[in-house]
């Protein structure tokens, strides 16, 4: 069969696939958290971390939260831990970013290792508990598997201070 000049393919109907080479959809936005693994110094020497109990999960995990509009990720870190845990902390070593899927979403919350400077915990409608625990301790209590490697991380960057 002889094709007239200027065709690149059979005709067999019309073109099924008109772009070659289609961008995928977009998929959702990612959400952007931040978070601090917070700790102390421990009576009688090492550390103890914080961890939150947040109720409407029943979940244990590290004080983090979304980004405010315009806000950069340190200072969201710093005011989840205020507002998650009572705590005013002093930022140190950047963790690793930890990224999981939340409510059909992709999501990314960036973590700082954060030393607690005083304050005190109040229940609230988002946290009803703290505990603060030593890092093998915290490592178990954690809900989320993706969560564990950061006590790690953090222990890792208090023993390169």
């Amino acid at each position: 069969m002889t094709r007239p000049s200027g065709t690149t393919r059979p005709n067999h109907g019309p073109n099924p696939n008109p772009n070659p080479n289609p961008r995928p959809a977009p998929g959702p936005a990612v959400v952007r958290a931040a978070g601090c693994a917070l700790w102390r110094r421990a009576p009688g020497g090492g550390i103890e971390v914080c961890l939150v109990h947040r109720p409407k999960y029943d979940d244990w995990s590290w004080p983090k939260g979304k980004l405010k509009d315009g806000e950069d990720r340190l200072t969201a870190a710093v005011r989840e831990v205020l507002e998650e845990t009572g705590h005013h902390c002093a930022p140190g070593a950047r963790l690793p970013t930890v990224s999981y899927p939340a409510k059909g979403r992709p999501k990314e919350v960036a973590y700082w290792a954060a030393e607690a400077t005083g304050g005190a915990f109040a229940p609230n409608a988002e946290v009803d508990r703290v505990e603060w625990l030593p890092p093998a301790e915290a490592r178990r209590r954690l809900t989320y598997p993706h969560d564990a490697p950061l006590v790690s991380a953090l222990l890792a960057a208090l023993a390169g201070r």
